[in-house]
């Protein structure tokens, strides 16, 4: 089969568009990922942030725990000590 000049112009034309088209997605898809990442990088330091947060309010409500038991066994020594 023999094509002529225009056509072979134009098939090559057509899989120029069709590259191009296929490149400019590439980078759209790149632009979209490098985006992805960062937000995922926000997502883990917002997970992080959280976690430290809800460590410090464990710690916290152990020392209120650990002050309220020592309370309570101070005044039942007391009553202890009064009912003798």
């Amino acid at each position: 089969m023999k094509l002529g000049n225009d056509s072979v112009k134009n098939k090559f034309d057509d899989i120029s568009n069709k590259v191009d088209g296929l490149i400019a997605r590439c980078q759209a898809l790149r632009s979209e990922n490098q985006g992805l990442l960062s937000r995922i990088k926000e997502l883990e330091a917002d997970l992080e942030k959280k976690n430290q947060t809800e460590e410090t309010f464990s710690e916290q409500e152990a020392l209120i725990q650990s002050k309220i038991d020592a309370l309570l066994t101070k005044l039942d020594s007391f009553t202890r000590s009064e009912e003798t």
